[in-house]
């Protein structure tokens, strides 16, 4: 069940509201019970006193009756005040003192006490006088009950509690509808943000006129469009792309079948139209296997099977195994450097062969071809870098941040469609991510450079296998069948 935002936090706001109201009230009702109470230990106080002067010039038996008179004219008619005065002497005794459990005590003759008949507490003070002429030493004590207090406590906490109802249930009716006025930038937010589709992605939240708790929630979600804006065009380039790569072969099979049905072929011309349907269905089954190996890499898919390999070594078995097509190409490769590193070895082969290629493909007859295994920097520091490095026409700087992009060639017209489908740097950068490396591509003094790196260091908590055998390497730790060696048409003595 979902939950009104205002009505919560009114809810909240009201016991709070109720919260402070009953904390208040409690104090001002401690206060006003402590105050009450002064207010009547003066007041006995005083009628003490009185009592004490009236008590103690009695010392002669008429004086105490005179004395006794004025005693009963200060007695309210509601025994409000009680006085009471003891002695041995029964001729010196007046009323009768208040007896029951006492309740409290003070050190100064202050107690109160709940009387054994069950009337209302008194406030009792009790002092001694002592003999005076004929009268011999009496207890005075004077009461004043509770009566009134307890009845102005009573009458000021029900309208205590009353208010703070009434007012417990003001503030939940009013932080309702303030609430409702704080939340109406969200609603607006929420109704600018229904209004996104497909069909207006480029409109965004407008945070200007926003508080300050809402415009990072919004540059947030303006951050959120901006990134899916980019992967819904992405996505169409990607269809757009992958429907005329695909649309170039399945043209070519049905042309090609269509020509060989108009009329009578020999076995000859009906195996060469096979051959060259089979051609077009391995460029399609290589395009569709290349994206769906991206499509895993964009679902987050890590490189697994990692062993600690020496980068040079693995590089070099990829050089081997192009050795005909530099040599085609009469181009040579350089290889400096290495490292070791725990890579998947079928993934970093791949990674390799697509730079490679791309700079074979890109290369003039007769040029090198260098290839370089350090630390990285900038970006790349803690990872180890494989570069590529060709003589080539310089690369227009509006073009490097779309290279590594899926089906894209720098070229305008799509000249070697037929060899090259525009995935190969696009895989370098997915096998890269799947060794939580990254890619970079450089274009200076003539000289061409793509690069990828993979982590210096093992994957945490997962565990090392056993690493293969790496071939001898020289004082500079680098393996003696890869360091400095050149490869290709140029130069046959190489190592296995």
């Amino acid at each position: 069940m979902n939950r009104s935002i205002a009505r919560r936090l009114a809810l909240m706001f009201a016991f709070v509201a109720l919260f402070v109201f009953t904390l208040v009230g409690t104090g001002l009702f401690l206060v006003l019970r402590t105050q009450l109470e002064h207010h009547l230990r003066e007041s006995l106080d005083d009628r003490t006193q009185i009592a004490r002067i009236i008590v103690y010039h009695a010392s002669t038996a008429d004086k105490w009756r005179i004395a006794r008179e004025k005693l009963t004219d200060m007695t309210p008619h509601d025994s409000s005040t009680v006085y009471a005065v003891s002695s041995e002497d029964p001729n010196f005794r007046f009323g009768t003192p208040v007896q029951g459990t006492v309740m409290k005590s003070w050190p100064d003759g202050y107690a109160r006490i709940t009387p054994a008949d069950g009337g209302p507490d008194m406030l009792t003070f009790t002092m001694t006088l002592a003999a005076n002429a004929s009268r011999p030493p009496v207890q005075l004590q004077v009461a004043s009950s509770y009566s009134p207090n307890l009845r102005t406590m009573r009458v000021f906490g029900s309208t205590l509690a009353a208010l703070s109802a009434l007012g417990s249930l003001a503030v939940l009716l009013l932080s309702y509808s303030v609430t409702r006025i704080g939340l109406a930038p969200l609603t607006r937010l929420t109704r600018d943000a229904s209004a996104v589709s497909p069909n207006n992605r480029s409109q965004r939240l407008n945070t200007a006129s926003l508080p300050l708790e809402l415009n990072d929630l919004a540059n947030s979600f303006n951050g959120a469009l901006e990134r899916l804006d980019g992967a819904y065009g992405r996505l169409e380039s990607f269809n757009a792309d992958v429907a005329h790569e695909l649309r170039t072969p399945v043209t070519i099979l049905i042309g090609q079948t269509e020509v060989a049905l108009t009329r009578n072929r020999s076995v000859d011309d009906l195996r060469h139209t096979l051959q060259s349907n089979l051609e077009e269905f391995e460029r399609m089954r290589a395009i569709i296997n290349d994206m769906l190996f991206l499509a895993r890499a964009d679902q987050g898919e890590r490189a697994t099977g990692l062993v600690e390999v020496s980068l040079a070594a693995e590089v070099a078995h990829t050089l081997e195994f192009l050795e005909i097509p530099l040599e085609e190409a009469r181009v040579h490769a350089q290889l400096q450097g290495d490292a070791l590193a725990r890579v998947n070895r079928s993934l970093f082969g791949r990674a390799c062969t697509n730079l490679l290629m791309n700079a074979i493909q890109h290369c003039e007859p007769g040029a090198s071809i260098s290839v370089t295994i350090a630390r990285g920097e900038g970006r790349m520091s803690g990872q180890w870098c494989v570069a590529v490095a060709n003589p080539g026409a310089p690369i227009a700087p509006d073009v490097f941040e779309h290279l590594f992009d899926r089906f894209y060639r720098a070229e305008a017209s799509r000249t070697n469609s037929r060899e090259n489908h525009g995935l190969g740097l696009a895989i370098v950068k997915a096998i890269a991510e799947m060794h939580r490396g990254t890619v970079s591509a450089q274009s200076a003094n003539g000289v061409n450079t793509f690069a990828f790196s993979v982590a210096a260091t093992a994957v945490p908590g997962e565990m090392p296998p056993e690493a293969p055998a790496r071939p001898a390497a020289n004082a500079a730790g680098v393996p003696t069948d890869t360091a400095d060696t050149t490869y290709g048409s140029l130069a046959k003595g190489k190592s296995a």
